[in-house]
């Protein structure tokens, strides 16, 4: 989910990055291949990005407890301001989040 937060608005900044390798290190114990999952990303059209994301952000879901929900939430917030600007693409995909995840948050 954050690498397609990093490519929707057709820019990927570097700043975003560091706060993708920032959260990957803060969740997983174990190393995860960015290279992977831009392959993955770059094979995948950009008109089903919003699906492929979805279906992340649900199996997220059903992986992870309220606190890790609220983390991701944040970093996801983190990466979207990086380069210093919300598109309205990122705005997007962040309501997506937020509004599926709305019910632990009210």
């Amino acid at each position: 989910m954050l690498m397609i937060l990093s490519e929707v608005d057709g820019e990927f900044d570097k700043s975003e990055g560091k706060i993708i390798i920032d959260y990957l290190k803060a969740m997983f114990p174990f190393k995860v291949n960015l290279d992977n999952e831009m392959e993955v990303l770059s094979a995948l059209p950009k008109e089903d990005y919003f699906l492929h994301f979805n279906n992340a952000m649900n199996d997220f879901y059903e992986d992870s407890t309220p606190k890790e929900r609220s983390e991701f939430l944040n970093f996801a917030v983190k990466l979207v301001k990086a380069d210093k600007k919300i598109t309205e693409e990122e705005n997007k995909y962040l309501k997506e989040l937020f509004f599926a995840w709305e019910s632990e948050y009210a």
